[in-house]
Parts: structure tokens; sequence; C-alpha cells
């Protein structure tokens, strides 16, 4: 073989192994998106070179041999280069409350928005992790959120002896880790008038215990309460301000909530607006007036269909809504 030969090939061979680290770095720093819905929460991980059920086990802290079963294929047969599997995320490497251990550390997985999708939306649909803990993770100071924000919804946890990933793990341990869950099973009719609430939550939205209606639930006696239309008033007029309003009417329907008692803080459900608008709601039946803030749109549920709004019962307490229904208008800021 000629001189100029082997010079070609050593180039060739040296170009070859750069692509192959370059590719392994460029997927270790891929951005970690969140799919499926509890309790099946899953990554998705595209086969690079030599990879195989151990190096992929080790690289996400998954036994290799749950691999094949959760993605219904035959460990015996290995893996093809390119090929796409699931990479499930349960109580050994997927946290959302729990500090790792000393050979731990945590990598940022991630849930990106989609339109008018807002906070409190991606808390129930990522195990109800708490408002305040997705805004701390995600340096969010409000409620509202763009579509197509990548935000934080976990951590995957990896040894840092043995996966690739962490090199993108957190340089600290993020702030409040601990998450104490509510079991709705415990949420009994007996436990529901104490109004009390064992899940920590964000100051404002804390409060907040379900989406269900209160068909079985008692509204208290109307009128007991009364904070001038509420907290968020003098924040609906300085959103109004110079913009346009929107005008809707239509059927609202109640759920049950600690908040507004005593601050006189409303919450509602309202498909239209984005997360974090003040609508103005008035009862149709009383010209009686309140300002709530929008969590999320209305929950895609049987009960709910129909339904212009969804609102705090303190809210409807002000309203002088003796019903778990009734007639509203509502306004808001374009």
């Amino acid at each position: 073989m000629s001189l100029n030969k082997t010079f070609s090939m050593r180039r060739f061979t040296i170009f070859i192994i750069s692509l192959f680290i370059y590719s392994n770095l460029a997927a270790q720093d891929k951005l970690l998106v969140v799919e499926g819905s509890p309790p099946n929460l899953y990554l998705i991980h595209t086969v690079a070179p030599k990879e195989n059920y151990y190096s992929v086990g080790r690289m996400y802290n998954v036994s290799p041999k749950d691999l094949a079963p959760y993605n219904d294929l035959t460990f015996e047969k290995g893996l093809s280069l390119g090929q796409t599997i699931k990479i499930p995320l349960g109580v050994n490497n997927f946290s959302q409350g729990d500090a790792p251990k000393e050979n731990e550390v945590l990598v940022p997985v991630y849930h990106i928005t989609q339109p008018k999708e807002g906070l409190y939306r991606v808390s129930v649909s990522y195990n109800k992790v708490p408002l305040d803990a997705l805004k701390k993770w995600n340096k969010l100071s409000g409620d509202a959120v763009g579509s197509g924000t990548k935000l934080i919804v976990g951590y995957l946890k990896v040894l840092k002896d043995q996966s690739p990933l962490a090199s993108q793990a957190l340089k600290v341990n993020p702030p409040d880790l601990a998450i104490k869950k509510v079991d709705d099973k415990k949420q009994t009719a007996t436990s529901q008038p104490k109004e009390k609430i064992t899940e920590p939550q964000p100051k404002e939205e804390k409060s907040i215990v379900k989406e269900k209606p209160l068909e079985n639930t008692p509204v208290r006696t109307s009128g007991t309460i009364n904070f001038n239309g509420g907290k968020f008033k003098s924040l609906y007029n300085d959103q109004i301000k110079n913009r346009p309003l929107e005008n809707e009417f239509g059927a609202a329907a109640i759920f049950k909530t600690t908040s507004g008692w005593q601050d006189g803080k409303y919450y509602c459900f309202h498909n239209t607006a984005e997360p974090g608008t003040i609508i103005k709601v008035t009862n149709n039946a009383n010209g009686k007036v309140v300002y709530a803030k929008v969590l999320d749109a209305i929950p895609d549920i049987k009960q709910n269909g129909g339904l212009l709004l969804r609102i705090s019962n303190s809210a409807a307490d002000e309203l002088g809504v003796s019903d778990n229904k009734f007639d509203c208008s509502v306004s808001y800021a374009k």
C-alpha cells in the first residue's frame, strides 16, 4: 500500500472516530423531554453506535432487563442503530421530591408547553407537582407561560460515575425539592367541610383542592363574605388599561377551595383567557361582581360540558350564589 493511501485511510479513520464522538456528545447534551402521562412517564432514546441494553441502562439508571419488556422487545435480540426506545421514569430514576443519593446527580427533565396550557394543567399532568416547585425550578414569578416554553417538571437521577448524562446535571440541588403528595382517596366527604390541605402548594394557589364539581358538596350559605369583589380587582383594572374588552355570557359552575374565605383571592378556570388573566365575573341574577384569576383551561371532563367558567366557591359566596350552577357574564382584556 502506497504512503498516500495509508495517509488517506488514517484520515478517514480519524474522521469516523471524530464523528462517532461528536454524535455521542450531541446525544448526551440533548434536552430530556418527558412523554406519556402518570403513572407511565418515559423518555425517548435513539440508539447510537455500539450501544446496547446495558449501556443505555447505565445512561438512564434503569435495569437493562427492564428495557426490553417495557418496549415489547426481546432482550436477546439486542438493539439496532437508529432504533428508538422508551426509557421508563420510575421511583429509581425519577425525582420530583426526594434528594439524590451520594453517588447520584440530578438531570432536569422538561415538558414543552402547548397553546393555552398553564402551570396548573402542567402540575396536574405530572403527578400534581406543586406549583411553587414548578416556579422555583423554572425561576418563574407568575402563572403565565407561553406556548413552547421548556419547563422542568422533575429530575432524572443518574449515577455520577456511570452515566454520560451526568455532565448535564445540576451543579447544586434545587431548593425545596421535598414534596408531600396528597392521597385523593383520603379526601372523603366527612373531611371536606374542614377544608384542610396537607399538600404544600404555592402561596396563592395552595388552596385549590380539586377540579371536580360540587354535586355532592353543598355550597356555603351565600353572602357570608364580602371583599368588594376580591383582592384582584386592582390587577384587573391594570390589565384592561388601553386594551379592548372581551365580553362573554354563559353558565358557570363551582369548585371547592379554601382560598378566598379569609383573603378575598378568587380563582377560576376559563377556556379562552390566558392563565394569569384577571376576569370580572358578574352574577346575572343579582348584578354582584367578583374578580378572579384564571388558573388554566376548564378541565376536559364530561361534567364541564357547555360551561363558560368554573369558579371557586368562595367567589360564588360573594356573588350570592346558592346553587352549584348559575348564569354569569365575564369581561377581560383581549
